[in-house]
């Protein structure tokens, strides 16, 4: 992720920004150019930006934004504060289809059931007063549906299920990373024999029956050394969600490193930071400008995992200084930065019919 800049004043926007916090402009993203554009400028704003707030402009000839487009059932508005959790969902899937269109990977909608190469969203709550059964709605992947239980948009209810889970963290951005690394792992391994082997080679044999891995995960819980070879105790149960978890964590580290970089933070180098060149504020103010973009050439997995662990150390400490959890709670051990490197390479691998957003942005 970046910043943005107002393109009629010039003043800093954010990802979520639907109009100018200093000229008042109506802005509109397009995600086809990754910037913002007047929504006066022969565009059309997504059919649901009066639904759930989207700030995204619509597809030549059709309604809905690039994002929005890939949702197939919403909520039940009608439902008492269905919408406020619809607003945070689509909030957090536009971050994670940003990332995606960043790395210039397909991002299509499913054209129909039988479609197992488009991608859908399905935003579902639980039942009120519960199904027959006690059933709940299960947040997953299922060949390019990715369902989505709309309860996590509540922080409290959000905060319950990660005690009960015993995870160290759970966002809504980290479920639409996660559960479209499953979608992904179809697309860019199942089908390749050469990726496939290195996969299994890497992470184990994806054959293990996966009902009942996950059983005995449940059951007996992560072995007590997991940690030299997993990213998280969950992806120590079964070789799809070890991928699912290391491609989230991948994209975590690729979009806070890219701030970082709009924001011409020195990683590794605070003494020469001066004071005069801190952001003035949360509204615009005047940031320094950020150093030129990188060169096209692919960067080592290497260098990127050495900027991270100065930065998840730096501010996992200013965390702690503020009474409040870790913002990286995790250890990157050999084992599973080679994970990340194999995540890596497939995505600055794959040749790219359009070329990424920061390419296309690059060539205006």
């Amino acid at each position: 992720m970046k910043l943005f800049d107002c393109p009629h004043c010039g003043h800093r926007l954010y990802f979520e920004n639907a109009q100018c916090l200093n000229c008042s402009s109506p802005v509109l993203y397009d995600p086809g150019r990754s910037r913002f554009m007047l929504s006066a400028d022969a565009a059309v704003p997504c059919g649901n930006a009066d639904e759930c707030a989207c700030n995204w402009r619509a597809e030549p000839g059709t309604i809905f934004c690039r994002a929005c487009a890939l949702n197939q059932l919403i909520p039940d508005l009608s439902v008492d504060g269905n919408r406020r959790r619809w607003i945070r969902v689509e909030a957090a899937k536009k971050r994670a289809v940003y990332s995606l269109l960043a790395f210039g990977l397909p991002v299509a909608p499913k054209t129909g059931p039988q479609d197992e190469a488009g991608l859908a969203f399905d935003f579902l709550a639980d039942p009120i007063g519960g199904g027959p059964g006690g059933e709940r709605i299960l947040t997953g992947h299922d060949n390019g549906l990715i369902t989505l239980n709309v309860a996590e948009a509540d922080s409290a209810e959000r905060e319950r299920r990660r005690v009960e889970m015993g995870e160290n963290y759970r966002t809504l951005l980290g479920h639409f990373r996660h559960e479209l690394g499953h979608y992904y792992w179809d697309r860019l391994i199942r089908d390749d024999p050469g990726r496939l082997l290195t996969f299994r080679a890497l992470f184990g044999d994806e054959r293990t029956d996966y009902e009942q891995a996950l059983k005995a995960y449940y059951a007996n819980g992560a072995p007590p050394d997991w940690q030299q070879r997993h990213i998280s105790a969950y992806a120590t149960s079964h070789p799809w969600e070890d991928w699912a978890e290391t491609w989230a964590h991948h994209l975590h580290i690729a979009d806070t490193l890219e701030m970082v970089h709009a924001l011409n933070f020195p990683l590794g180098r605070l003494e020469t930071v001066e004071a005069n060149d801190l952001p003035r504020g949360d509204t615009g103010g005047h940031l320094q400008p950020a150093p030129a973009e990188p060169d096209p050439a692919p960067e080592p997995f290497e260098k990127i995992l050495a900027r991270w662990l100065v930065l998840s150390e730096a501010s996992n400490s200013i965390n702690r200084c503020m009474g409040l959890p870790d913002l990286y709670p995790f250890v990157i051990s050999d084992v599973t930065s080679q994970k990340l490197a194999f995540v890596h390479q497939l995505l600055i691998g794959p040749p790219k019919n359009h070329g990424t957003i920061r390419e296309q942005a690059t060539a205006l």
